[in-house]
């Protein structure tokens, strides 16, 4: 069914139903990763990732990109905005940071982005240049961010080890989103998408047997899977490609503001994560300072 077909209050429903699936990317980690090592269920994921699309783009014949300059673009994406991205956030959750804090963390990515398309040359003439309240924004969020790890220090949540990944997940993100604004082309996001899981996969595959620990198959593990999978590459990227069909990307991008309190809100309810006042103070921050950034 085209979403065309669909009636008013579902499609208005699309938007705030993507979020609620993307807010528990971490969460998901979370649930995880008790029962398996990041990189080998990450491997499962991408590789029946992989198989999901490659159905569906057979059965929907849809286009595949136009050159193999443009595959090979869309591999490095893969390896940064898939492979490296989750495996550096996921091994940080299983080293004790919480989902709340990873996704916080993840979510300051258009922060990054901005600053260093800022600091380009030809930044003026691209409309790139930050404006005085986009400079307040900027220092709003990091400053909501560190309200947020001071907070988890005394809680014995956040290390050296485990702040670095989530901070090297970050980088990952930011750089794979720069990479795809300067490098990658159009093309039809199923068949992208298949390109980038592929990548990942094959990526990963030679880095499971670095992982000496064995997976248990444990019914939370089997969820944590199916969801990640079903939930949010197929589930997640679908509504989002019907969502951009449509030309609803704006409002997709500004609700994206409630993702971090809505995995903190998750993981809180699951795994019994403390939240507490100068949490939720930090994270409001963090949303207002990347609201006044993307404004634009």
């Amino acid at each position: 069914m085209s979403s065309e077909q669909l009636s008013p209050r579902v499609v208005a429903a699309m938007p705030w139903v993507f979020v609620a699936i993307w807010s528990t990317g971490f969460v998901a980690a979370r649930l995880g990763m008790p029962h398996a090592p990041p990189i080998n269920l990450l491997n499962l994921r991408f590789a029946l990732s992989t198989l999901c699309f490659a159905i569906w783009v057979y059965l929907a014949k849809a286009a595949w990109p136009s050159s193999r300059r443009q595959v090979g673009h869309l591999v490095v994406l893969g390896v940064l905005s898939q492979a490296c991205y989750l495996c550096a956030g996921w091994a940080a959750v299983k080293h004790g940071l919480g989902a709340g804090t990873m996704s916080l963390i993840a979510g300051l990515q258009p922060l990054l982005t901005a600053l260093w398309l800022n600091s380009r040359a030809d930044a003026k003439l691209r409309g790139e240049r930050l404006q005085v309240l986009q400079w307040a924004g900027l220092t709003l969020g990091l400053a909501g961010l560190v309200l947020v790890v001071a907070s988890k220090l005394g809680l014995g949540e956040v290390t050296a080890l485990n702040l670095s990944l989530g901070v090297a997940a970050l980088l990952a993100i930011t750089a794979g989103t720069l990479y795809q604004k300067h490098f990658v082309g159009p093309c039809d996001p199923r068949s992208a998408m298949l390109v980038q899981m592929l990548a990942a996969t094959l990526l990963t595959l030679p880095l499971t047997p670095l992982e000496p620990e064995r997976i248990i198959w444990a019914p939370e593990l089997m969820t944590a899977l199916a969801w990640s999978v079903l939930g949010l590459t197929l589930g997640g990227s679908s509504l989002l490609y019907m969502l951009l069909q449509r030309g609803a990307a704006t409002k997709v991008t500004s609700l994206m503001y409630l993702i971090p309190p809505g995995a903190a809100l998750m993981a809180w309810l699951l795994f019994g994560e403390p939240v507490s006042v100068q949490v939720w103070l930090g994270m409001g921050m963090s949303a207002l300072g990347v609201y006044w950034v993307m404004r634009r």
